[in-house]
């Protein structure tokens, strides 16, 4: 923490004294905005004036970042082509109030506002516009993303509940990643980048690990008309170091009983082939339809509730996209197929056999949205979806499709030069759901200068529950050691029993879930200063979260002397026994249930300025207060939930100058609890760590040609950002990229 603060007072000189000059990335009209207006075109190499900013994510039209009716980051061109890995770990974990764990080579979580999980089921994930959650288990998959760095002008992401214009399941936030129309990145680019990683912990050897990436871009207009692009890539890696030794937590107030040690089981890396395609048709008349399509595929490590399981190579996702927009008129349809399979590497069933899971799904969504001025002082946004799933999966048989549909009105009333009222509202129907979801959202706005904005907000999101929460249905075994009963039976010594236990969704325990739903109130400012080229940002926020949807033991289904579980262990010891068992009955079924509330509440912090026209620095803070759990019927309830770091600190700059080009990260982050895998055994705490990002590169044949070094975790801390995840040391990647 030392290090971050005197990094941070660095930073707070350079601001305080340098002259403010500026170099960031173009940010313009997004290829899924619903206005056909261009913004002014922008030399590349002039500095970013924030004042010029647009995003799309807020309210589903165009405005300017100070204008937005929710505090937002975005993450332009020249960060994501600097970031120090092709994943999106390293990209997001520098936003404000974003909580992000990697838990292996390939699984990555991330909640704004809360904290994050394995399977992390809060936050909604588009590729412009087009929904990249998995309905089925209500989490993202991040690696499914068919696109190359290079094809993304910026990333959006919004630091709150976004139902009101998103629906379900942008519960805690939405991050939106806009992608480049083939106008806007004429030629052919190529990427390649190898490097290593050290394995090698304080309680074990292991040899390094490489990581391999490459990827290539070819776009081009044809005519005035038809304008196209292809791309295609794949990224490699090892598997990461695995802990070892006995769970540690550190936390009385959550921390019970007697932890397990971390149990042994094969590591896997990650392999990530992509390919994508677009071609757009520009009308006379300002029209635009393009259509675009592509596939990912991944394999590794996904870590549940019930174990990880390694997902097999040949999984895949492709999806097909059309989209057609004139001026504020958007009309959308897209598919999301998804085919894969996994085993887990942990949890058998009552024959010992490993649990398997097969999963296909297939998503089919239309869309259509305008906007429209009503007199001088209304803008008014409106539009709707309807949406479609099929499901194959093989722990939940009896699931089969969903039907979801919704539509929304959002109208931005000027009340005066000064003040401006947003208010708007969402209604959804689920087939899952006996009622129709209200999703509300007022802003007031108060612009005591055109670049200067304070908000006053309040939200209401939701999450339905997923199909896994509805229909899970498969029975885990629970290994009992009989040993310490052989002085009742000698017969019993260094025997195992495989105690059977269900997990089951509400709709086949016949128990009905309410929708998770959060109450968000905030007062935020956002200021655009320095002649346009800095942008800072300020949010109080408290949310409260209604009918956790939670997977909790059903404990008046326990096995008990008098309800025996099948064949009791193996008929060598009478049903009496168990009464001799600590709780005197053993575990039969978890399932899902709506536990109570939660409220959480934040400050986040954060500017973002250049120093000089080749130096861009930013600096950030987030505190989050241990949550306030009201859980009614359960007697520690703060054990139930995980708790995310209290603080949160990133600071960091970006030089570009002549052929030379650097950049760094610091982040520190406080440690957590964690209680999302397998049973209280497992559930524990990660210590604070800080991580050093950087990398150091140069332009050559004028420009065409740029060679660079990027290190992750620059001083080899072992960090771990999951109780049960795996442990990330530094990481070395040289890497050339190619423009003709």
């Amino acid at each position: 923490m030392k290090v971050v603060c005197q990094v941070a007072l660095a930073v707070a000189v350079l601001l305080a004294s340098a002259p403010v000059q500026a170099q960031q990335d173009p940010a313009g009209q997004s290829a899924g905005s619903q206005s056909a207006a261009q913004n002014p075109p922008q030399n590349p190499d002039e500095p970013q004036k924030y004042e010029e900013t647009v995003v799309v994510s807020a309210s589903k039209t165009e405005e300017k970042l100070v204008n937005a009716p929710a505090t937002m980051t975005v993450i332009g061109a020249q960060t994501i082509q600097s970031a120090p890995s092709q994943n999106f770990a390293e990209l997001l974990r520098a936003v404000p109030g974003m909580n992000l764990t990697q838990v292996s080579a390939r699984d990555i979580n991330v909640t704004s506002r809360g904290a994050t999980s394995t399977l992390a089921t809060g936050q909604l994930a588009l590729l412009d516009g087009r929904s990249l959650y998995q309905d089925f288990f209500g989490f993202v998959m991040w690696d499914f993303l068919p696109v190359n760095l290079n094809e993304i002008k910026q990333v959006e992401v919004i630091r709150g509940p976004a139902s009101a214009v998103w629906g379900a399941n942008a519960l805690y936030g939405v991050v939106n990643v806009i992608t480049k129309a083939p106008r806007e990145m004429p030629g052919t680019s190529f990427t390649v980048g190898v490097g290593g990683f050290d394995r090698s912990t304080s309680s074990t050897d292991q040899s390094a690990g490489t990581v391999f990436y490459v990827s290539g871009t070819h776009a081009q207009p044809l005519n005035d008309r038809w304008s196209f692009k292809v791309s295609g890539g794949a990224y490699s890696q090892d598997a990461l170091a695995r802990p070892s030794g006995t769970i540690p937590c550190d936390n009385p107030a959550v921390c019970s009983g007697t932890k397990a040690l971390y149990p042994s089981f094969t590591n896997q890396g990650t392999t990530q082939p992509k390919v994508d395609g677009r071609v757009d048709y520009d009308y006379p008349d300002g029209k635009r339809l393009s259509v675009s399509g592509g596939v990912a595929g991944t394999d590794g490590i996904m870590h549940s509730g019930i174990g990880p399981f390694d997902i097999n190579n040949g999984s895949v996702m492709s999806y097909g996209k059309v989209n057609f927009t004139n001026k504020a008129f958007r009309v959308a349809f897209f598919s999301n197929v998804l085919d894969g399979d996994a085993t887990n590497l942990l949890t058998v069933d009552p024959l010992g056999n490993r649990i398997l899971f097969n999963f296909k799904t297939k998503t089919f969504d239309g869309e259509v949205s305008n906007v429209n001025t009503l007199g001088q002082k209304q803008v008014l946004t409106y539009g709707g979806n309807l949406r479609y799933n099929t499901f194959d999966l093989s722990i939940a048989p009896l699931s089969d499709n969903r039907t979801e549909g919704g539509a929304f009105a959002q109208d931005e009333i000027f009340l005066s030069n000064r003040f401006r009222l947003v208010a708007g509202a969402r209604l959804d129907r689920f087939d899952y759901l006996d009622n129709v979801v209200f999703s509300p959202r007022v802003t007031f706005m108060m612009k005591p200068h055109e670049d200067h904005t304070l908000r006053l907000s309040y939200n209401r999101a939701y999450r339905s529950p997923s199909v896994i929460n509805n229909f899970l249905d498969v029975t885990i075994a629970e290994p009992i050691d009989l040993t310490p009963f052989a002085v009742l039976n000698p017969a019993v010594r260094g025997q195992t029993y495989l105690l059977p236990v269900r997990s089951a969704g509400n709709e086949v325990v016949n128990a009905p879930l309410n929708q998770t739903s959060v109450d968000a109130y905030e007062l935020g400012y956002t200021g655009i200063v320095a002649n346009g080229r800095a942008v800072l940002s300020a949010a109080f926020y408290v949310n409260r979260t209604n009918d956790d949807i939670l997977f909790t033991e059903d404990t008046a289904a326990r096995y008990t002397a008098r309800n025996p579980p099948p064949n009791w262990a193996n008929g060598l010891l009478p049903p009496a026994v168990i009464a001799l068992v600590p709780g005197r009955s053993l575990p039969a079924l978890f399932t899902y249930r709506n536990l109570g509330r939660t409220t959480q509440k934040g400050i986040e912090l954060g500017v973002n300025s250049p120093v000089q026209p080749y130096l861009n620095v930013f600096a950030n803070y987030s505190y989050q207060a241990t949550p306030d759990v009201n859980f009614p019927n359960v007697a520690n309830p703060l054990s139930e939930v995980n708790l995310p770091a209290k603080n949160r600190v990133n600071v960091g700059f970006n030089y570009s100058r002549s052929r030379w080009l650097g950049d760094m990260t610091v982040t520190y982050s406080d440690n957590a609890y964690w209680q999302d895998v397998l049973d209280d055994r497992y559930h524990g705490t990660t210590d604070a760590y800080t991580l050093v990002n950087g990398g150091v590169g140069m332009k050559w044949a004028a420009n065409k040609l740029t060679t660079s070094v990027k290190v992750i975790n620059l001083f080899n801390r072992e960090v771990q950002q999951h109780v049960f995840g795996d442990i990330l040391k530094r990481q070395v990647v040289g890497e050339l990229r190619v423009n003709f």
